[in-house]
């Protein structure tokens, strides 16, 4: 009898340890914004990222993170498979069911995590119906939508996501899917506050783009839009520190691909891939580093992430887990990044293909044959219209 119960007790107190050694894993993305953005990313714009800035402050920045698509839906489908969007089927705007290999969610959920997500729900899985535990994008009524522009509401939708993770008995991976600086860009009069507005005549002008009072107005709009993307990282960490399990929580952030204005988004220029990409792992990243030695990218995520966890990683996936440069160390051949494009929201068809180093990028246009015309949403913007304009 008393050796059954510490048989039983043993094996208690092991799961309980296994369950505390798993950290809690917080993904967070904003929505269509350039690396060149953040501060510590060399933003020639003071205060556009506070928050951002204060936890790359914390944890280790890459310098040369690159994700694999200049568009949303396909760019996070590849994050979140580890698998590049012609192995998953996903290269536009559409879902793949069924699908014979396991994604994020799935692979936490057999790791016991309750998984949940904010924002972006249909475009982070290639298959419908979605395997969540919970859309926090959804209100406790079950019914009404929280807005994609309200800052607080982010740190309300992690708070409700750690307490259900709780009550559920299991750490959480929660997956806060920010929608600045996507357009609708921030406007005058928004009942969306932001803390910081810029003004036309102090926003850079990115080197691709003509110097025009238009093209201004529009960049002030954006750039406000970051601020109050970056308003709210900081209510997303702000209800972590809150919940108390800071320091148990793998957080990392980046952005899904450059900003929505000619030449970045829909394209696959440095700067339409270039991400901010930060982790902070409480006892495992070294706060204010730097790695400026390895490229990784996003097919690279959930490999990582399986490590991070300690799970198994699914068979056939595209990329390898950098985990062991989260803990300092180096690793081989990490000297390219291969990228892809293949269509618009609209199913606008145009493929791209790109190899990005750390000096060079070259990218093959297979659909160029002087006739076709390439489509994208970024020609519905203020900067377009005026680029049309001006090279009349």
């Amino acid at each position: 009898m008393i050796r059954s119960l510490i048989a039983l007790l043993t094996i208690t107190f092991l799961a309980i340890t296994s369950l505390k050694a798993k950290p809690n894993i917080l993904l967070i993305t904003v929505d269509d914004m350039s690396c060149d953005s953040v501060g510590v990313y060399g933003s020639k714009l003071a205060d556009t990222s506070p928050h951002m800035d204060q936890l790359a402050k914390e944890g280790l920045r890459f310098s040369m993170a690159h994700v694999q698509v200049g568009n949303c839906f396909p760019s996070r489908n590849v994050m979140w498979s580890g698998r590049y969007s012609h192995n998953t089927g996903v290269e536009g705007f559409y879902h793949i069911n069924p699908i014979d290999f396991p994604v994020m969610t799935d692979v936490m959920q057999k790791a016991g995590y309750y998984v949940a997500i904010r924002g972006k729900v249909t475009h982070s899985t290639p298959y419908n119906p979605f395997h969540w535990d919970e859309d926090l994008s959804v209100k406790e009524d079950g019914k009404t939508k929280e807005h994609i522009k309200d800052v607080e509401s982010y740190g309300r939708s992690v708070s409700r996501g750690i307490a259900n993770a709780d009550k559920a008995g299991k750490p959480f991976c929660i997956n806060v899917n920010i929608s600045d600086p996507h357009k609708p860009f921030w406007k005058p009069n928004d009942p969306h506050a932001v803390t910081k507005i810029f003004s036309a005549d102090e926003v850079p002008l990115p080197g691709f783009l003509p110097d025009d009072p238009a093209i201004r107005e529009e960049l002030a709009l954006y750039y406000t839009s970051v601020r109050r993307a970056d308003d709210a990282v900081g209510a997303i960490l702000d209800a972590l520190k809150k919940s108390g399990k800071e320091e148990e929580t793998f957080v990392m952030f980046l952005s899904d691909h450059g900003m929505p204005l000619p030449f970045a988004k829909t394209q696959l220029y440095h700067h339409s891939t270039h991400t901010p990409l930060i982790v902070r792992w409480p006892g495992v990243t070294k706060a204010d580093s730097v790695d400026s030695d390895h490229m990784v990218s996003a097919v690279d995520f959930l490999p990582t992430l399986c490590d991070v966890i300690g799970a198994d990683k699914p068979e056939g996936m595209d990329g390898r887990s950098f985990a062991s440069l989260l803990k300092g160390q180096k690793q081989k051949n990490r000297d390219f990044v291969f990228k892809m494009y293949n269509e618009n929201s609209g199913g606008n068809r145009h493929p791209i293909r790109g190899l990005q180093s750390p000096d060079y990028l070259y990218l093959f246009n297979p659909w160029s044959d002087g006739e076709n015309q390439f489509k994208t949403a970024t020609m519905g913007t203020v900067t377009y219209r005026k680029m049309k304009e001006l090279a009349e």
